[in-house]
Order: structure tokens, then C-alpha cells, then sequence
């Protein structure tokens, strides 16, 4: 059912839904991808250990109880890996590694199988930041910019798995896309409690760069709390040893939402924390209102907004709606707030729900692309 519904690339990769298994060391294999995550639109498998640094440590780590994946051929176990995945879901290997060297071997070979490599910088157990591998490359920022340039020109999709609030994350967001990566898959901790949605809010607003969501998702209301501050997936682990039918579900559900609304993953309006896509939603900027330092950040004038809105409006049905408070339907709030003048507009001109959202959804595309800041840089 979902794949026709989402249109979801990135370079040779395609994926089905917005749904993705996150890593788990030593647990998250094909095996495990195969019985749990049949229906996800990404696995992401590992973590795996590239050079025999790495492969120490997760041997120490091993001693002591943790589960890890530990191979003397390890780009072998790679391949048979990947090519083990039946389910038809796009595959990522998440890899550890002090050394650059073998990042690009890897990335060789992913490629070849049609996969995604993860660079992890994400682990930080004592052995592993003592090693310099995981999140010790946050640390380390003229390093990871150098392997990720360095690993791109493989022609591998490549994503970053960071852990938020380690550092200035919107400086960490804009180094990743400057340095070229497909992908920033962020999990959202924070100290004691949930995930952390601001920060999800944070890399969305600080790069347009695919972003994937995680952190405590154990039910589609997280799902979708992470989806309107910008994450275009979500991935969950422990959630799926707590309920091993948790991405069926999550799949099922967000098929049903974006069959429904037409954009699974619409932003909140600027004026209860949206990010820059929200401006889609916004009156015309006429009053004191957040819209003004949301537009500004993006390098536009409120002239300047207000006829980019227009443009887009010319010859669409967002055109319409005289009767609306500004005139046309291009300044009207989503579907989701209730408002008998817009829905009558919708009605008289017969325009479904689901297709004035994914009009929405470009006339957001259509503002950032015209953009006189681009977003890596707004902030």
C-alpha cells in the first residue's frame, strides 16, 4: 500500500515509506531486519567496526556483556549482510572506524549493493570516545567535515547519525550539508526525559538535507510530534524489542495520514513553533505576528514574501478564495484548523483536502527555493 504513496528518494535510493529501523549493536542484523522490520521503508543495520581499533573495542565491550557485531572480514559480512534483506526495504550500514582508509572501502562496496553507508557519530561508550570513534567526532568538526567530503566521492548515499545537544546542533547541521551528506539522522536525547522536538525543529529549520527523526517513538502520536517539526522519517529500536509489531503499526498508520492529508509530515504554523516550511500556512504579513522573523531569517522583505506567495498562487487553485480573509486561498492555514470559510472555498471550487495540502506542500518548496538566504545559512 505505501509505495505509491510517498515520494521519497535520494540519489539511486528510494524509499517506500517514511518508516526506518534504527541501528542497534550486535542486535540489529538481517535477521533481526527481516522478522521486525518487514514492512520499514529503511533498515539500518549495525553497528558495524571497520579497522582493528574499532574492532578492539567492541571486543572489550563485548567482555563486559555488551552486544556487539565483531568480524575479521568485515566488509564480507557487510555485503552478505545487505544482500540477506528480503523485505524490499532500502538498507544503510551504520560503520565505526578510527581511520578514514577503510570509511572508503566500505563505502565502495555499499554503493555497489545499492545501499547507504551511516557514518556513526553518534556511540559514546567510555572505550569508544577513549578510541576516538562515535561521538567523539562531534568534537572534532574539521575532521568529520574531511571524512565526509572524502567518503562522498565514492558516489555512496551517505548519512550521519548524530545524538543532538552535544554540541550547537545548528552549527553541527550546517557543517554536515556544507561537507556534502545526504542524510542526518539525529537522535533527539536530552537529559531525563523525552525526545527532544526542538531539536528536531532545529536541524530541519538549519538544512533541507533529508532528516531522519529518533528517539521514543513508541506510537504514532511521537511519530507524528517528530514529523511536524520537520523529521522527513522517523527511526525506532528499542521501541520494536518492546512491541515487535511497532513498525507495522507506524507503517500501517502514517499510510493512512498521508492518505488522509495529502503531506504526513506538515509542519505546525509558524506561530506555535513551525519551521521555515510552515510559511506556507501564514496571512499575509500585515500585523504583528511570528511570520516576520520567520520570513526575515530567509533573507526576504514582507513585499518580497508577499508576491513569492503570489507567484506560486498564479494559476493554481490556491488562486482562488475571494472571500477568504486575504483574498485567496494562498494565505489560508492548513486543513487540520478548522475554518468554514476556507472549507467552503475548497468546496465551491472542488478541491479535496488532500490536494490543497499537497499544494501547500509545494508553495513551501517554492518559498525556501526563492529564499535570498538559503537555510543552511539563515540562522
Amino acid at each position: 500500500m505505501s509505495d505509491c504513496l510517498f515520494d521519497l528518494h535520494i540519489g539511486y535510493i528510494s524509499f517506500r515509506n517514511p518508516i526506518s529501523l534504527a541501528p542497534m549493536a550486535g542486535i540489529v542484523g538481517s535477521a533481526f531486519a527481516n522478522q521486525y522490520a518487514g514492512d520499514a521503508g529503511l533498515v539500518v543495520l549495525g553497528a558495524f567496526n571497520l579497522d582493528k581499533a574499532s574492532i578492539d573495542v567492541a571486543s572489550k565491550l563485548a567482555a563486559r556483556g555488551r552486544k556487539e557485531f565483531i568480524s575479521d572480514e568485515p566488509l564480507e559480512l557487510i555485503k552478505k549482510e545487505i544482500r540477506a534483506v528480503k523485505s524490499g526495504s532500502a538498507v544503510a550500514i551504520n560503520v565505526r572506524s578510527t581511520a578514514l582508509e577503510p570509511l572508503i572501502e566500505a563505502a565502495k562496496i555499499i554503493k555497489e549493493e545499492g545501499a547507504i553507508l551511516e557514518l556513526n557519530a553518534h556511540c559514546r561508550q567510555p572505550e569508544m570516545l577513549e578510541a576516538g570513534i562515535g561521538e567523539t567526532l562531534l568534537h572534532d568538526l574539521p575532521r568529520l567535515s574531511a571524512w565526509i567530503k572524502a567518503i562522498k566521492e565514492t558516489g555512496v548515499v551517505l548519512s550521519v547519525k548524530v545524538r543532538a545537544n552535544v554540541i550547537d546542533d545548528i552549527e553541527l547541521a550546517r557543517l554536515i550539508d556544507r561537507s556534502g551528506a545526504d542524510i542526518i539522522h539525529v537522535d533527539a536525547a536530552q537529559e531525563g526525559s523525552e525526545a527532544d522536538l526542538d531539536a528536531i525543529l532545529n536541524y530541519r529549520d538549519a538544512t533541507r538535507l533529508f532528516l531522519i527523526g529518533n528517539n521514543s517513538v513508541r506510537d504514532f502520536e511521537a511519530a507524528k510530534d517528530m514529523f511536524s517539526r520537520g523529521a522527513d522519517m522517523v527511526s525506532v529500536a528499542r521501541g520494536v524489542l518492546e512491541n515487535p509489531e511497532l513498525i507495522k503499526e507506524l507503517v500501517e498508520s502514517v499510510c493512512s495520514y498521508q492518505q488522509s492529508t495529502g503531506w504526513y509530515n506538515t509542519p505546525k504554523h509558524v506561530c506555535s513553533d513551525g519551521d521555515f516550511r510552515a510559511l506556507a500556512f501564514c496571512c499575509l504579513p500585515v500585523k504583528p505576528c511570528p511570520v516576520h522573523e520567520k520570513y526575515r531569517k530567509l533573507g526576504y522583505t514582507a513585499e518580497e514574501f508577499t508576491r513569492t506567495k503570489l507567484e506560486f498562487s498564479k494559476g493554481t487553485m490556491l488562486e482562488f478564495g475571494e472571500d477568504t480573509c486575504f483574498g485567496s486561498l494562498v494565505w489560508c492555514c492548513k486543513i487540520s484548523k478548522p475554518c468554514w470559510i476556507r472549507d467552503g472555498v475548497l468546496h465551491t471550487i472542488d478541491l479535496s483536502d488532500v490536494e490543497y495540502m499537497k499544494l501547500k506542500k509545494q508553495l513551501a518548496e517554492y518559498v525556501l527555493n526563492h529564499a535570498r538566504i538559503p537555510v543552511n545559512e539563515s540562522h
